[in-house]
């Protein structure tokens, strides 16, 4: 493919104070290289060689609230504190001095464990002390906890816009805190942050969001990350029909959301197509249809499977690049992000923007264990 033909996907963008030289988002990804929560020169440094690259907009790994069990790992990085809050301003200033563009992810992971076994001291805190359904882990939270909560959120995002970064993320999928109240199978509650419908259900979300965007002010893009799926249960769906999908995202995009960044395990597959066929719109396709919000869309660019799949080995493939410029070409989302690809290979902008397909770095498990 030409440097012509990926024309769409460098052209820039602009959203209020937000301005991108190109369509191409790094999406946020777990990497557990901050000791003691604090971020350091290695992870600037691992964010400065993708703006460099010409990443139009880097979103970081997750970085956790200040709460007890915001945190499933001990090497998350936290978003609160001296020590944590320099690290990062030393991060987004080397993202500046390359010529990037970043904003935080804000994350609490709820109930979900980590990968090692590691448990916190204090107990874990969900919307019913459920992992999933019929499975407790943790603590039903109080009010006054949730309360606590959407304040630590809106704290955070005062921090992010005080260090100088430019947007920052919500992340509300996959399973974690935010969506664990969207999800049935995860609230049960019987109070007014629970429900038997997903607009009751939001109630949670559309707080922080609220309070998020009291905190940054107008002019500040605030991005929120949702998924149908989850860890817990790779089929599940929040939102059955369009309808659905209204009454679930709707109310978020007016408590303030400028930005939904809409997950799904392969871009390429349409949200619902039994209405509009097997090349109908995808998440992010709809989510911008029905509620107006600039949309990015994430699943398995520039791999030769999904992203779970590429933990068994599998790695780039540059055919999966010809079905994106085709939707982008049609406007059905603002942003494309890219997850493993960008991983392994700092260069794959470049790379893609040059048409040098043939030398895109395949994904590799070890790259999980370093900062490349």
């Amino acid at each position: 493919m030409s440097r012509a033909e990926n024309s769409v996907l460098f052209r820039p963008f602009r959203l209020k104070g937000l301005e991108l030289q190109n369509r191409i988002v790094m999406a946020p990804m777990t990497r557990l290289f901050a000791p003691e929560g604090v971020p350091g020169e290695a992870n600037a440094a691992y964010y400065r060689r993708r703006a460099e690259r010409e990443v139009g907009l880097i979103l970081s790994e997750g970085t956790v609230i200040d709460r007890p069990t915001s945190r499933n790992e001990p090497t998350i990085p936290f978003f609160h504190g001296d020590a944590a809050l320099a690290g990062w301003k030393q991060v987004i200033d080397a993202v500046h001095e390359a010529g990037g563009r970043m904003g935080p992810q804000i994350w609490h992971t709820g109930s979900i464990p980590g990968m090692t076994g590691w448990q916190p001291e204090t107990p874990i805190e969900s919307p019913s002390g459920l992992l999933a359904p019929e499975a407790p882990r943790g603590e039903a939270m109080s009010e006054e906890a949730i309360a606590d909560t959407v304040a630590a959120f809106a704290k955070a995002a005062v921090e992010a816009r005080k260090l100088g970064f430019d947007t920052l993320e919500l992340h509300g999928a996959h399973g974690y805190l935010i969506d664990q109240f969207f999800w049935s199978g995860t609230n049960g509650r019987t109070d007014r942050y629970g429900g038997a419908t997903i607009r009751e259900r939001s109630r949670f979300a559309a707080e922080v969001v609220a309070a998020v965007r009291r905190a940054v002010g107008d002019d500040f893009p605030i991005i929120l990350r949702v998924s149908q799926w989850k860890q817990q249960d790779y089929a599940a769906r929040l939102a059955e029909t369009p309808e659905l999908m209204t009454d679930w995202l709707a109310p978020l995009v007016e408590a303030g959301v400028d930005i939904l960044h809409c997950s799904q395990r392969r871009f390429w597959e349409p949200e619902f197509p039994e209405i509009d066929g097997e090349n109908g719109l995808n998440f992010a396709g709809w989510a911008k249809k029905l509620t107006g919000a600039a949309t990015i869309s994430v699943g398995s660019v520039g791999l030769s499977g999904d992203m779970v799949a590429t933990f068994n080995g599998e790695g780039a493939d540059s055919t999966g690049i010809a079905p994106l410029i085709a939707r982008m070409e049609r406007d059905e989302f603002d942003l494309i992000a890219v997850g493993r690809a960008l991983l392994s290979d700092p260069d794959w902008v470049v790379k893609v923007k040059a048409g040098d397909h043939e030398n895109l770095k395949g994904f590799d498990r070890a790259a999980l264990a370093e900062l490349v």
